[in-house]
This record gives C-alpha cells, structure tokens and sequence, in this order.
C-alpha cells in the first residue's frame, strides 16, 4: 500500500479540498499526489514564512538587526504614530507582538498601510501579546524595501527564488506598488515544498547556504504564547511567521483554505499542501498526522 493511499482516501471521504500532495524526506521526495491540476496557487498567509526568510537573509547581509525598532526605518510617520509604536522592534512583528489588538482592512487601500499601522493604537507592552496581524507582515517587508531600495519580490529573486529555481513566482502588490508580504504569493505545491526544505537544511539549498541555521533555528524556538487559541494545532506558539504544530519539534507555513509547508524535523521531512478546504482547514493537518506520519 502506498504511502498515500490512507491520506487519498480522507482527502476524498471528508472533502477536504485539498489540490495537491507533496512529502519529502531523507533527500528525496518519497510521494506525491495531484487531485487537480498542477496550477501556482494563493498561498494566502504561508507567504508571511517567505517575509521571515527575507528578514532573515538581510540580517545574514548586515542590513537590520531583529532587535532594531522599526519606526526607526519610517521618520516620516513619527507624527502620527500611536504612542509606544518607537518601541515595536522587528523581532515583534516577526512574532505577531506589536501591541495592537485591531486591524482597520478598512483603510487598506484608502492610505500607505504602513502608516496605518504606526497610527494604530498600541494597547499592550510590544512583545507581551500575540496578536495576528497582516500588517506586521507587511512593514516588515517595506522595511527590507528601504533598505535595499527594491520591492520585497525583486529582492528575493537573486537570494532566495533563484537559488530554489522557482522561475519568475508572481507576488501581488498594494495599491502602492509595494509587495503585499502578508499573502498573494503563488506558487506550485512542488515549489512551496522547496521553502520547507531550506528550512529543514538550516537554511541550505543546493549547497547554497541562504540564511544562518541560528536564525532558521530562532524561527521555530522563539515563540509567543498563543495557548488562549481555540484549535489545539494554534495554541502551541507562534514564531516568526510561522505556527508549532501539536507533534513535536514539528512547525508549518500556514496559509487559509489549507495551504501548508510542515518541517517535521524529527523524520527529517517536508510536508506540503495546497487546496481550498472553507469548513475547518486544521482537519488537513490533522489527516497528515493520522495518514502519513506513520509511513515516514
């Protein structure tokens, strides 16, 4: 029976609405499956996981520092920025920590949304409270901007999706023509894989060493709590970008409608997922672990 087969017939039972399957372990991909055909899909939130990875290569670079505050990189939002914004540094919005507790989509084509989020209201101590919020993505990714004086996607393409061959990837931008970093990345299930792959290497692919293993380390280990969250596979902690999953020393890409890249660092694998499931997307998660877990 194939290592598939149990997974196949859950995705099948349960309308799970997964697109395709992609696992790979101990250097080689071991199975993978399509339900539909093979189209660069949303990755919706999983693109935060490529915002990390850049925060994490400019500081390879000596660009920024996580512990830099990033109102620093913006003077021009100094008179509008909510009392306690000159105290959110990067590392809080790689945690999802700013000290905000709402986000205004409202506005988000209505004003630079970098300003909006300066002039947010800050109602807790940065770094205190997890808070998940689009827009830590996003000024991270304008930051990255500034600093090298091209879009977040122009910036990853000789650093990171060169270097993964992932040819010409398609990222959406806001209206003002920066890269919109808290989704609209599509990629292939294949190609998404390669992300977990860099990750579970230490920040290697190919012999290409991307980012430091300290900071691929940091992404999983320096967690916020996030136990007060109703889904068991959300109360495990929240890294930078990225969700702890209830197995352990196990951490994902997580995007809506089931997108998911899952470092399983104990069976040296990556899991990955693309699909549109509406109804409750952390059963997929829950069918990996049931189905394919135990083959690996």
């Amino acid at each position: 029976m194939g290592i598939l087969t149990d997974f196949r017939l859950t995705v099948l039972e349960q309308n799970l609405g997964v697109y395709g399957i992609h696992v790979y372990q101990n250097d080689r991909v071991i199975a993978e499956h399509r339900f539909r055909s093979n189209d660069r899909e949303n990755l919706y939130s999983a693109s935060k996981t490529f915002v990390a990875v850049a925060v994490g290569i400019a500081e390879f670079e000596g660009l920024l520092s996580s512990d830099d505050y990033a109102l620093n990189f913006f003077p021009e939002f100094r008179d509008v920025a909510s009392n306690g914004a000159e105290y959110i540094k990067i590392r809080h919005l790689l945690i999802m920590t700013s000290g905000h507790m709402e986000e205004n989509y409202s506005k988000y084509n209505d004003m630079d949304r970098a300003k909006l989020f300066f002039s947010t209201e800050v109602k807790a101590d940065p770094g205190t409270w997890f808070y998940y919020e689009d827009l830590c993505s996003y000024v991270l990714g304008r930051i990255i901007e500034k600093l090298s004086g091209v879009n977040l996607l122009e910036y990853l393409k000789p650093r990171l999706f060169d270097k993964l061959e992932i040819v010409n990837p398609q990222w959406h931008n806001c209206q003002m023509g920066y890269t919109a970093c808290s989704g609209g990345l599509f990629l292939t299930t294949e190609e998404f894989s390669r992300l977990g792959i860099l990750l579970l290497y230490g920040g290697r692919y190919n012999n290409n060493q991307i980012l430091s293993s300290e900071y691929v380390d940091e992404m999983y280990t320096n967690c916020i709590d996030t136990s007060f969250k109703l889904d068991s596979e959300s109360q495990q902690g929240y890294g930078y970008q990225v969700w702890k999953c209830t197995l352990p020393n196990t951490y994902r890409a997580d995007g809506m409608y089931g997108q998911y890249c899952v470092i399983l660092k104990d069976y040296n694998a990556v899991v990955t997922i693309t699909g549109h499931y509406e109804e409750y997307g952390k059963d997929v998660l829950r069918a990996i672990w049931k189905e394919i877990v135990p083959y690996l």
